[in-house]
């Protein structure tokens, strides 16, 4: 997702060379490329044999829906128990604690 926020619509074969090495295999990248577009994240347009695909949602979207889906797969949509997984498993510090809750009292005033 992030070659196309960065480049636009593009080849598989366009995508693979921008991959660092080593690169994946043609196949791979084009597998998932498909996988995105069946989730509705990617579009595409037919050039003759092949196709140019492009994003179809802006990356904050992409952020706000994957976020979504990690919430309701393993955290039972629950933002205490994903905020209480990071600060007992990740080790979040009490400063990176403090900023947070910060965050969540400016969101609160407006």
């Amino acid at each position: 997702m992030e070659i196309l926020w960065q480049n636009g619509p593009m080849l598989v074969k366009d995508i693979q060379k921008l991959y660092e090495d080593p690169k994946p295999h043609i196949n791979t990248v084009s597998t998932i490329v498909r996988i995105l577009e069946d989730k509705g994240f990617v579009g595409h347009e037919s050039m003759g044999k092949t196709y140019k695909y492009h994003a179809l949602m802006s990356k904050e979207g992409f952020r706000k829906k994957t976020l979504k889906n990690v919430m309701s797969k393993y955290f039972n949509n629950s933002y205490r128990e994903l905020v209480s997984s990071l600060i007992v498993k990740e080790n979040l510090s009490v400063e990176e604690f403090k900023s947070l809750i910060e965050l969540i009292e400016k969101a609160h005033k407006k």
